[in-house]
């Protein structure tokens, strides 16, 4: 099967590894590794390959779903991964909501068909009557990403709740991608806690700030979780050992104060970001989460010019909205340390100016 480039990956190939700020960085300020006992024994693999049985009925809980409805993955893309290939196949058909983070729609139009609903700017609206009619008698799956991806908005629960009934009602499920929920102080319940036809993954990476560890996981309906883990007996296998050991305490003792940081980083920040663009006439969606989404300003070709004579200029990477198939915008992640996020800000000033 033929992949298309992942363009948002490949842009960031070209920069991030030189450049002095990653001002277009997704997820939260990673955390030090000496905050965790980092011995997790003997470095063979997690037995069983689905993840510990004690960990699943931990993150099982959360869902209010058994430890066998939960898979523990490297990552909440391989969670997503294995999910789209156990599920879909050549007469499937998905939709997707979009803007989205591009293996959302990518890897199920490898396979099946896919409809691409986009939400409505400024606002990044969702109209859930056009996903109602873009759902054919075959469709399988309805994906979304809630906080989105990269425009920051977060779909209420009515929203959702009328996402989960279409599904329901087609005998779909509903696949929300939830890694941004947990920077909201006040989150939505997840979407595999709705019911029968909900299916949740999440990770460690965009909310915990444990990027490096690559640790996720899928929650959904029992028979659905086995295929997925079927699919990663091809992939990876198990889980990462150091991976589990870790999240076993994120996840347990030093999980509330984990995500009372991050939160309270996110609020500051995001301040910090609304203050600038207010200041330089630029707008964007309010957004939930550590990313936004933002006009390019006049005088430029589009996204892909714009943040290529930024980086080249000043050695800050910011995200074109062409790699999320809208032009008009670039995506400003303002998860990092204020600091950097700051000297980002004033580079981008001195640009602009």
């Amino acid at each position: 099967m033929d992949v298309p480039p992942f363009e948002l990956e490949r842009f960031f190939a070209e920069y991030e590894h030189e450049a002095d700020i990653m001002l277009a960085e997704s997820g939260i300020r990673s955390l030090a590794a000496d905050r965790f006992d980092l011995d997790p024994g003997r470095l063979g693999y997690v037995i069983p390959t689905n993840g510990d049985p004690e960990l699943r009925a931990r993150i099982g809980e959360r869902y209010g779903r058994s430890r066998d409805e939960v898979l523990l993955t490297v990552g909440t893309q391989e969670a997503n991964y294995t999910l789209y290939r156990s599920l879909l196949n050549r007469d499937d058909h998905a939709v997707v909501v979009t803007p989205t983070y591009q293996a959302l729609h990518t890897v199920s139009e490898t396979i099946a068909s896919v409809t691409r609903v986009n939400l409505e700017p400024p606002d990044w609206t969702l109209d859930v009557d056009a996903v109602a009619d873009a759902v054919r008698p075959e469709t399988t799956l309805i994906v979304f990403n809630n906080p989105n991806n990269p425009t920051g908005r977060y779909h209420d629960p009515e929203t959702v709740t009328a996402l989960y009934d279409i599904a329901a009602d087609n005998d779909a499920f509903l696949h929300a991608d939830e890694v941004y929920r947990l920077l909201d102080p006040d989150p939505n319940p997840p979407v595999a806690s709705l019911g029968p036809h909900g299916i949740s993954t999440a990770g460690l990476t965009k909310a915990y700030g444990l990027a490096g560890l690559r640790f996720g996981w899928l929650a959904g309906p029992e028979h659905v979780v086995e295929a997925a883990w079927e699919w990663k007996d091809y992939t990876t296998i198990s889980p990462s050992k150091i991976g589990q050991h870790v999240a076993k305490q994120a996840l347990g003792e030093q999980e509330a104060g984990i995500l009372s940081e991050n939160q309270t980083l996110a609020k500051r920040n995001r301040e910090i970001v609304r203050s600038f663009l207010e200041e330089q006439g630029l707008s964007w969606y309010d957004p939930v989460g550590v990313n936004g989404f933002v006009e390019v300003p006049p005088g430029f070709a589009g996204s892909e010019s714009f943040c290529r004579a930024f980086v080249e200029e000043q050695s800050v990477v910011l995200a074109p909205g062409a790699a999320f198939g809208f032009d008009e915008y670039f995506r400003i992640g303002f998860g990092l340390p204020t600091t950097e996020l700051k000297d980002g800000l004033s580079r981008l000033r001195s640009f602009l100016n």
